[in-house]
């Protein structure tokens, strides 16, 4: 059946599709007008602010930048924040419409119609206040977990003005043991002199000058050993230190003469760690051939051995004021162990690699561990879980040390040392310069830090400002070779006055101070300068 179209019908479906077509064509131009206005208004020039989002800005940059100062915003520092802000909103370019202003127009125009109260100055500087009062709180609670240990108190004088009460010419800052006090009236100066971009230069740079410390020279070799000496440990008492070796054998040594005074074996492989109790009369000792041993050093023997590791045991810990030992290895887990019991308490997972180093303290974090998968852990040993994970560094963590005095902890990988704030685990800066594998790290009371490498370098470190000043290299001794120059263990005696090294070459060496050494003879180099790069990572 053949169905034959009118002219009319043809008309009318011309007629329908050149409306559709037009109705497209409108719709296309007005959505290409739109489009142009959007991106044409204001093109290559800078946007405006808004009043409220600088101000919250700026506020919480300063309380990032200087969170050690609680922050008082009286009447006279909110007067002159209030007239930075107008300063930086006037610095507009002529003739450029605030898109934010139509929008604040339009919404007072629509709460007036409606009758909705509108918005203060007064109640917006009370929000200020708010989160001023609030980012504070949580600084005093951060200030609440450093031990009393680490804090010092300082008094700061404030410049007094007619504004500024007499009682608030003192103000008692309570920080941390080196960090600096902000001083919030000289920040506002800044502030309303430089514009928003001092604001975000506010951070104090403040560069620590090098500390001059004494040369250090080889002072004694000790040999005994009948293969590469791993670790060792030094008494509280700093009358002997022990030693453990790659021959299976625990050697006890008198500090003052060097002279071998016992030795213990029990091991049916290389010992890598030791650590002496300072509450018992014990010595632990762990090695490749999976075993922890407690020695009483009263009767010389074994008297607990603990079973658990599945492969060699690398390191141990010693937990300073509890009956726990930390113990790790290459089955990639930190076991926690009484002392009195031999009963397991954690295994804390989370490493993928072997456990190269272990350090415990009395605050937290209680024990850290470095592995091999180029992570630092913090640990809780009370749940047994991890609560933070470190990954700043990209090669395997071998040596980690607590600083005597800060709140702080050293690491060393063949990448950098790096210097970490707890309880948190804040990284605070490189040390860079050890060009290769750094076995071990140590540092004394006078802000000393030894690293040791695997290519037998010991370098000596000024503990605050990163500076180098000295560069050793451990020779082999007599009838071994070149490549048995590492340096496996260091630590300094109780005196902080020697350095115990354990090396490859089978011999154990001791350091100290040359005690002809002066600044005019050893001076500081003058053109030392902290590097670019060291905050960065």
């Amino acid at each position: 059946m053949n169905v034959e179209i009118s002219a009319e019908g043809k008309a009318a479906g011309g007629a329908m599709e050149e409306e559709r077509r037009k109705r497209l064509e409108e719709f296309a131009s007005s959505s290409l007008l739109a489009t142009h206005n959007l991106f044409l208004h204001g093109y290559g020039g800078k946007p405006s602010e808004y009043a409220e989002s600088l101000r919250l800005r700026c506020l919480v940059k300063m309380n990032d930048e200087f969170p050690r100062q609680k922050p008082t915003l009286n009447e006279a520092s909110h007067q002159s924040f209030d007239a930075f802000i107008e300063q930086q909103l006037t610095r507009a370019a002529p003739g450029k419409v605030d898109p934010f202003e139509g929008k604040q127009q339009q919404g007072k125009a629509q709460a007036q119609a409606q009758g909705q109260p509108q918005k203060t100055e007064e109640a917006s500087s009370s929000a200020l206040g708010k989160v001023v009062e609030s980012a504070a709180i949580s600084q005093e609670a951060k200030l609440s977990k450093i031990p009393s240990k680490f804090m010092k108190k300082s008094v700061t004088t404030a410049p007094t003005s007619e504004q500024q009460p007499a009682e608030n010419a003192q103000q008692l800052a309570v920080r941390p043991t080196g960090m600096p006090v902000f001083n919030e009236s000289r920040a506002l100066a800044r502030v309303e002199e430089g514009g928003l971009g001092s604001v975000l230069s506010l951070k104090i740079k403040k560069m620590v000058k090098p500390r001059w410390h004494a040369p250090w020279k080889l002072m004694r070799v000790i040999a005994g050993h009948q293969g590469w000496v791993t670790c060792l440990d030094v008494d509280p008492s700093n009358k002997f230190f022990v030693t453990g070796s790659k021959d299976r054998t625990i050697k006890f040594w008198d500090l003052a003469s060097g002279q071998l005074k016992l030795s213990l074996t029990g091991h049916i492989n290389t010992v890598r760690g030791l650590a002496i109790s300072g509450r018992h009369t014990y010595l632990f000792s762990c090695g490749e051939d999976k075993m922890v041993k407690c020695w009483d050093l009263e009767t010389n023997k074994v008297v607990r051995d603990y079973h658990g590791h599945l492969s060699g045991v690398y390191s141990l810990a010693l937990h300073p004021t509890l009956d726990v030992l930390a113990t790790g290895g290459r089955d990639s887990v930190v076991r926690l162990w009484d002392i009195r019991t031999k009963a397991q308490i954690h295994v804390l997972e989370g490493h993928t690699n072997a456990i190269a180093s272990l350090i415990a303290q009395e605050y937290e974090p209680q024990l850290v561990s470095g592995s091999h998968d180029t992570t630092v852990r913090l640990w809780d040993i009370g749940t047994g879980r991890s609560v933070e994970t470190l990954t700043n560094h990209k090669k395997a963590v071998r040596g980690m040390c607590f600083h005597h005095s800060e709140y702080t902890f050293a690491t060393a990988a063949a990448d950098n040392l790096k210097v970490w704030k707890c309880p948190e685990g804040t990284f605070l800066r490189n040390i860079s310069g050890h060009n290769g594998i750094v076995n071990a790290v140590a540092v004394n009371e006078d802000d000393v830090l030894a690293s040791c490498g695997d290519n037998g370098s010991l370098y000596m470190w000024d503990w605050k400002s990163g500076y180098n000043f000295q560069q050793l290299v451990s020779k082999p001794q007599p009838g071994s070779i070149s490549s048995e120059a590492g340096i496996f263990a260091a630590k300094f005696d109780r005196s902080s006055m020697r350095l115990i090294t354990a090396e490859c070459d089978k011999s154990i060496k001791m350091w100290k101070e040359d005690e002809n050494a002066t600044p005019e003879t050893h001076p500081i180099d003058p053109n030392f300068r902290v590097a670019f790069d060291s905050q960065r990572f």
